[in-house]
């Protein structure tokens, strides 16, 4: 059975830049953990804006510039881009919260094996979670699992009830 890890937005901005918190630098060291140990197809994700993310329907509900493409903000957290360049992963740059573009990804990496989908990363209430649905309704029948040591969300709480809402989908929580 193939595995499939998704490192979603480990990104300088979310991590100790414009959105971070002490708890998304918390994490870093089992992220990091996580990709070194990890034996299979590695998806790293990237959210990605451009000059205008103020004049973008995100700007205008969340007027904090971040992850804008070419800026130190959008770069991988540096200890995770170590712990990845020994790896061979494939980038996904997304220009919201989940990628319609993954599954497809995900499908092409298995071809046709059984598989299962390992998420960590950031958000947990926005990115990690979207993203989590967004993969268990294109594999329904595929094992699923985020790893909550592996995640951060806006707040302590909101961590909490992202994970809630994916086992309530169905989605493992460890």
């Amino acid at each position: 059975m193939k595995k499939v890890l998704a490192v979603i937005d480990m990104q300088k901005d979310f991590v100790d830049g414009a959105l971070g918190s002490k708890e998304a630098a918390a994490i870093v060291p089992a992220v990091v953990k996580k990709i070194k140990s990890f034996d299979g197809e590695i998806f790293v994700t990237f959210d990605t804006h451009f000059e205008n993310y103020m004049d973008t329907a995100e700007g205008k509900k969340l007027p904090v510039p971040h992850c804008v493409k070419g800026t130190k903000g959008w770069e991988l957290n540096a200890d995770v881009a170590k712990a990845l360049k020994k790896k061979k992963f494939t980038p996904v740059e997304k220009l919201t919260f989940g990628s319609v573009e993954l599954p497809s990804l995900i499908k092409n990496a298995v071809g046709g094996e059984d598989f299962t989908v390992e998420i960590i990363g950031l958000c947990t209430d926005i990115c990690v979670v979207s993203n989590a649905l967004i993969i268990k309704a294109s594999f329904p029948e595929t094992p699923i699992t985020v790893d909550a040591s592996c995640c951060a969300g806006v707040t302590p709480e909101k961590h909490e009830a992202a994970l809630e809402t994916m086992r309530s989908c169905q989605i493992d929580v460890i």
